[in-house]
């Protein structure tokens, strides 16, 4: 499941801190695939800055699964700003959706 943001941040959210320890104990298994972990942003916004916010969120996720004691070996970031709505259209419904950093398998 993807991590959720607020409104142009990219701390991680209390409500979502129990989804990146089951990622993280995904990850500290054995043979497990890497990760890429992708920020991503609603329509508002710049294309640079949105394209940088989106960076930060993704490497947010990181940090924390690195706490977690995930190795930097089983995850990368990326940033596709908000290039990738994961819903369409202009108001907090869809906004509050496309705030996130989803978790691909390589």
């Amino acid at each position: 499941a993807p991590v959720y943001f607020d409104f142009d941040r990219s701390a991680i959210k209390w409500s979502e801190r129990e989804k990146l320890k089951g990622i993280a104990e995904c990850l500290n298994g054995d043979n497990v695939a890497p990760l890429s972990l992708e920020g991503h942003c609603d329509e508002r916004g710049t294309e640079e800055y949105n394209m940088a916010l989106g960076e930060r969120r993704a490497n947010a996720a990181k940090k924390y699964l690195n706490r977690l004691g995930v190795s930097d070996e089983k995850v990368r970031t990326t940033s596709y700003g908000k290039n990738r709505p994961a819903i369409d259209g202009s108001n907090e419904r869809a906004w509050s959706k496309n705030r996130r950093t989803e978790f691909v398998s390589e």
